[in-house]
Protein backbone atom coordinates (compact mmCIF):
# COMPACT_ATOMS: atom_id res chain seq x y z
CA UNK A 1 0.00 0.00 0.00
CA UNK A 2 1.55 3.35 -0.79
CA UNK A 3 1.33 5.84 1.89
CA UNK A 4 1.61 9.71 1.54
CA UNK A 5 4.23 11.01 3.67
CA UNK A 6 5.41 13.93 5.92
CA UNK A 7 8.75 14.13 7.32
CA UNK A 8 9.05 16.77 9.56
CA UNK A 9 12.84 17.59 10.18
CA UNK A 10 12.73 19.17 13.67
CA UNK A 11 16.27 19.83 14.43
CA UNK A 12 17.26 23.62 14.81
CA UNK A 13 20.27 23.96 13.53
CA UNK A 14 20.25 24.01 9.68
CA UNK A 15 23.82 22.63 9.62
CA UNK A 16 23.31 19.30 7.50
CA UNK A 17 25.85 17.31 9.60
CA UNK A 18 23.55 16.86 12.59
CA UNK A 19 22.24 13.07 12.68
CA UNK A 20 18.60 13.89 12.47
CA UNK A 21 19.07 15.31 9.42
CA UNK A 22 20.89 11.95 7.87
CA UNK A 23 17.70 10.06 9.72
CA UNK A 24 14.91 12.39 7.79
CA UNK A 25 16.86 11.43 4.43
CA UNK A 26 17.82 7.74 5.41
CA UNK A 27 13.48 7.53 6.07
CA UNK A 28 13.04 9.56 2.80
CA UNK A 29 14.99 7.52 0.68
CA UNK A 30 13.71 4.38 2.07
CA UNK A 31 10.19 5.88 1.33
CA UNK A 32 10.73 6.77 -2.01
CA UNK A 33 12.25 3.33 -3.16
CA UNK A 34 8.95 1.77 -1.90
CA UNK A 35 6.76 4.12 -4.09
CA UNK A 36 5.93 6.46 -1.19
CA UNK A 37 5.06 9.65 -1.84
CA UNK A 38 7.45 12.10 0.22
CA UNK A 39 7.13 15.57 0.94
CA UNK A 40 9.52 17.23 3.99
CA UNK A 41 9.35 19.75 6.42
CA UNK A 42 12.75 21.36 7.73
CA UNK A 43 11.58 23.43 10.88
CA UNK A 44 14.86 25.15 11.27
CA UNK A 45 14.49 27.19 7.31
CA UNK A 46 10.70 28.26 8.45
CA UNK A 47 9.86 31.51 9.71
CA UNK A 48 7.21 32.13 11.68
CA UNK A 49 6.66 34.05 15.36
CA UNK A 50 6.06 32.09 18.80
CA UNK A 51 2.33 31.99 19.89
CA UNK A 52 2.99 33.95 23.44
CA UNK A 53 -0.98 34.19 24.28
CA UNK A 54 -4.23 32.08 24.16
CA UNK A 55 -5.39 34.65 21.59
CA UNK A 56 -2.82 33.89 19.47
CA UNK A 57 -3.11 30.36 19.58
CA UNK A 58 -7.26 30.51 19.55
CA UNK A 59 -7.49 33.14 16.52
CA UNK A 60 -4.33 34.62 15.77
CA UNK A 61 -3.22 34.80 12.25
CA UNK A 62 -1.98 31.83 10.45
CA UNK A 63 1.57 33.17 9.27
CA UNK A 64 2.15 31.37 5.31
CA UNK A 65 4.96 28.90 6.22
CA UNK A 66 2.40 27.43 8.50
CA UNK A 67 -0.28 27.26 6.04
CA UNK A 68 2.02 25.64 3.79
CA UNK A 69 3.18 22.80 6.73
CA UNK A 70 -0.76 22.42 7.66
CA UNK A 71 -1.61 21.95 3.99
CA UNK A 72 1.47 18.93 4.08
CA UNK A 73 -0.32 17.67 7.21
CA UNK A 74 -3.43 17.56 5.90
CA UNK A 75 -2.15 16.03 2.37
CA UNK A 76 -0.67 12.95 4.68
CA UNK A 77 -2.02 9.80 5.81
CA UNK A 78 1.45 9.17 7.97
CA UNK A 79 3.62 11.88 9.59
CA UNK A 80 7.45 11.57 10.82
CA UNK A 81 8.86 13.46 13.23
CA UNK A 82 12.39 13.79 14.04
CA UNK A 83 14.67 15.29 16.53
CA UNK A 84 17.49 15.35 18.93
CA UNK A 85 16.86 15.14 22.57
CA UNK A 86 17.13 18.36 24.08
CA UNK A 87 16.95 18.55 28.37
CA UNK A 88 14.48 15.51 28.06
CA UNK A 89 11.93 16.35 25.58
CA UNK A 90 12.02 18.61 22.14
CA UNK A 91 13.70 21.50 21.02
CA UNK A 92 11.70 24.64 21.82
CA UNK A 93 11.45 25.34 17.93
CA UNK A 94 9.68 22.23 17.21
CA UNK A 95 7.43 22.89 20.05
CA UNK A 96 6.96 26.68 19.03
CA UNK A 97 6.61 24.70 15.23
CA UNK A 98 4.11 22.22 16.98
CA UNK A 99 1.86 25.14 18.92
CA UNK A 100 1.77 27.05 15.60
CA UNK A 101 0.53 24.37 13.54
CA UNK A 102 -1.65 22.03 15.35
CA UNK A 103 -3.97 25.26 16.00
CA UNK A 104 -8.08 24.92 16.81
CA UNK A 105 -10.25 24.47 13.55
CA UNK A 106 -7.01 22.62 11.92
CA UNK A 107 -5.93 19.72 14.78
CA UNK A 108 -9.23 20.79 16.32
CA UNK A 109 -12.74 21.84 16.54
CA UNK A 110 -13.48 22.98 20.25
CA UNK A 111 -17.14 23.41 20.96
CA UNK A 112 -18.24 25.05 24.52
CA UNK A 113 -18.83 22.18 26.66
CA UNK A 114 -17.84 19.55 24.86
CA UNK A 115 -14.85 17.58 24.40
CA UNK A 116 -12.65 18.80 21.37
CA UNK A 117 -12.89 17.04 18.25
CA UNK A 118 -10.01 15.50 16.41
CA UNK A 119 -9.49 16.57 13.25
CA UNK A 120 -6.40 14.95 12.55
CA UNK A 121 -7.93 11.16 12.66
CA UNK A 122 -6.89 8.65 10.31
CA UNK A 123 -3.16 10.00 9.93
CA UNK A 124 -0.03 7.42 11.98
CA UNK A 125 2.93 8.78 12.85
CA UNK A 126 6.41 8.15 13.75
CA UNK A 127 8.80 9.89 16.40
CA UNK A 128 12.23 9.12 16.04
CA UNK A 129 14.89 10.97 18.55
CA UNK A 130 18.56 10.75 18.81
CA UNK A 131 19.93 11.23 21.91
CA UNK A 132 23.23 10.93 24.21
CA UNK A 133 22.37 8.52 26.43
CA UNK A 134 21.47 5.03 26.02
CA UNK A 135 17.72 4.74 24.70
CA UNK A 136 16.88 2.32 27.80
CA UNK A 137 18.13 4.40 30.08
CA UNK A 138 15.71 7.51 28.60
CA UNK A 139 13.17 5.13 28.33
CA UNK A 140 13.10 2.78 31.66
CA UNK A 141 14.40 5.57 33.96
CA UNK A 142 12.93 8.70 32.70
CA UNK A 143 10.05 7.21 31.63
CA UNK A 144 10.87 8.88 28.03
CA UNK A 145 8.79 11.97 29.61
CA UNK A 146 8.95 14.50 26.64
CA UNK A 147 8.18 11.91 24.13
CA UNK A 148 5.17 10.48 25.76
CA UNK A 149 4.07 13.98 26.08
CA UNK A 150 4.30 14.77 22.52
CA UNK A 151 2.86 11.06 21.31
CA UNK A 152 -0.02 11.15 24.36
CA UNK A 153 -0.78 14.82 24.84
CA UNK A 154 -0.20 16.09 21.51
CA UNK A 155 -0.95 13.90 18.50
CA UNK A 156 -3.41 11.69 19.76
CA UNK A 157 -5.08 14.42 21.01
CA UNK A 158 -5.44 15.49 17.79
CA UNK A 159 -6.68 12.18 16.60
CA UNK A 160 -3.37 11.14 15.11
CA UNK A 161 -2.76 7.24 15.95
CA UNK A 162 -1.38 5.03 16.23
CA UNK A 163 2.24 6.55 17.54
CA UNK A 164 5.19 4.65 17.41
CA UNK A 165 8.58 5.63 18.45
CA UNK A 166 12.06 5.21 17.45
CA UNK A 167 14.94 6.09 19.78
CA UNK A 168 18.63 6.04 18.76
CA UNK A 169 21.36 6.60 21.82
CA UNK A 170 24.58 7.29 21.90
CA UNK A 171 24.75 9.26 19.00
CA UNK A 172 27.70 11.91 19.06
CA UNK A 173 26.01 15.64 17.81
CA UNK A 174 26.73 15.15 13.94
CA UNK A 175 27.02 12.28 11.62
CA UNK A 176 29.27 12.03 8.37
CA UNK A 177 26.31 9.78 7.03
CA UNK A 178 27.00 6.70 8.96
CA UNK A 179 25.43 7.23 12.09
CA UNK A 180 23.67 4.60 14.30
CA UNK A 181 20.23 4.01 13.34
CA UNK A 182 20.38 5.05 9.85
CA UNK A 183 19.63 1.51 8.13
CA UNK A 184 16.87 0.64 10.82
CA UNK A 185 15.49 3.79 9.56
CA UNK A 186 15.55 3.67 6.24
CA UNK A 187 14.23 0.19 6.65
CA UNK A 188 10.92 1.74 8.31
CA UNK A 189 10.44 4.33 5.30
CA UNK A 190 10.66 1.14 3.20
CA UNK A 191 7.04 0.03 5.30
CA UNK A 192 5.80 3.26 5.45
CA UNK A 193 6.10 3.21 9.46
Amino acid sequence: MTRRIVIIQGHPDTDPRHLCHALADAYAAGAAEAGHEVRRIDVAWLHFPWIRNKDEFDSGKVPAAIREAQASIRWADHLVIVFPLWLGSLPSLLKAFLEQTLRPNFAMKMEPGKFPKKLLQGRSARIIVSMGMPALVYRWFYRAHGIKNLQRNILRFCGIRPVRTTLIGMVESTADGHGPGLDRVRALGKRGH
